[in-house]
């Protein structure tokens, strides 16, 4: 309980500032939308619309600014789909000025609110096909991509082996699967989402994904073969010493040339973002704004330096 109490006021300090320098970054934006910053409220409202587009997203109208002229791709994770895995970063990233844009992929039907468990080279060819639609109707040669969680890992299978390096600038992952997982992890997932009742229901032949994101799996194998990066992407890994899914933390950390590692507790002690709360967390969410736009970067909003004043919302 008192864990709990201290995440749930450290968290609300930490969106208060968050928001504050996110109005300030976004004031250049014609249009300024609310950023959810805690993950429950952000997967309550979004897990029963899988369909509708999170807010700030998949506007093709939407040119990209000499700013930022790459748009920026959101990809999922296991169990989540578009709208509720990014209630947070969408927004935020649209009232940043960037064209924001979200799928969803591995899904036993489109509309289906559980997405992210099929086969990964399915979702990864998914992502293939909207990255040059994405493109298509921006003009932009390049896009930037967005991972969480599998959406991090998914995107390298993209990169190395259907011809996405030459069509993405920059790969952020937030707890990417990079290096798998146990199987303990997965389960947890599933868990801690109400997901797997019994607990292993996905497990046994409904999340093809989930056996792929196992450490030492034939797919990662693959994957890493050859070293974790590929020419002329941009890498950044955001990952937090509390993800109870991506266990250990460390292993979605990548190694090679243009590659950068952060930790979130190594820019502010007392974040206990977990694994499904990295998506909304606004240290992370700052990590990503400035992995974006290395040349303007922002402070990171750490709640250690910032006294709770007012309601707790």
């Amino acid at each position: 309980m008192k864990r709990f109490t201290f995440r749930l006021i450290t968290a609300a300090a930490a969106a208060a500032l968050a928001l504050t320098t996110a109005g300030a970054q976004a004031s250049a934006a014609a249009t300024t939308r609310p950023v959810e910053y805690h993950f429950a409220q952000g997967f309550v409202t979004g897990f029963p619309e899988p369909t509708r587009a999170p807010a700030g997203s998949n506007d093709w109208s939407c040119k990209p600014s000499s700013a930022h002229p790459e748009p920026v791709v959101l990809v999922h994770g296991t169990f989540e789909n578009m709208r509720d895995n990014w209630g947070g970063a969408s927004p935020l990233l649209a009232n940043n000025g960037y064209c924001v844009f979200a799928f969803n992929y591995g899904g036993s039907a489109p509309d289906a609110a559980v997405q992210g468990t099929g086969p990964i080279e399915e979702g990864a060819a998914v992502l293939a096909g909207f990255v040059d639609q994405v493109r298509a109707a921006t003009g932009a040669a390049e896009v930037d991509i967005v991972g969480h969680s599998q959406g991090g890992m998914l995107a390298r299978h993209y990169l190395k082996n259907l011809g996405g390096a030459a069509k993405v600038g920059k790969l952020i992952g937030l707890g990417p699967s990079n290096h798998g997982t146990t199987l303990d992890g997965i389960t947890e997932l599933g868990r801690r989402l109400a997901l797997l009742e019994p607990a292993n229901r996905f497990l046994t032949g409904g999340c093809a994904a989930c056996v792929q994101q196992e450490q030492g799996s034939p797919f990662l194998t693959a994957l890493g073969a050859g070293g974790d990066t590929v020419p002329g992407v941009t890498y950044t890994v955001i990952a937090t010493r509390f993800d109870e899914v991506v266990t250990p933390y460390t292993s979605a950390f990548l190694s090679g040339p243009n590659v950068t590692n952060i930790t979130v507790q190594d820019q502010c002690l007392l974040d206990a973002t977990d694994h499904l709360e990295l998506a909304y967390d606004p240290i992370a969410l700052t990590d990503v704004l400035n992995a974006l736009d290395p040349a303007h970067p922002r402070a990171i909003p750490c709640q250690a330096v910032l006294p709770l004043t007012g309601p707790l919302l």
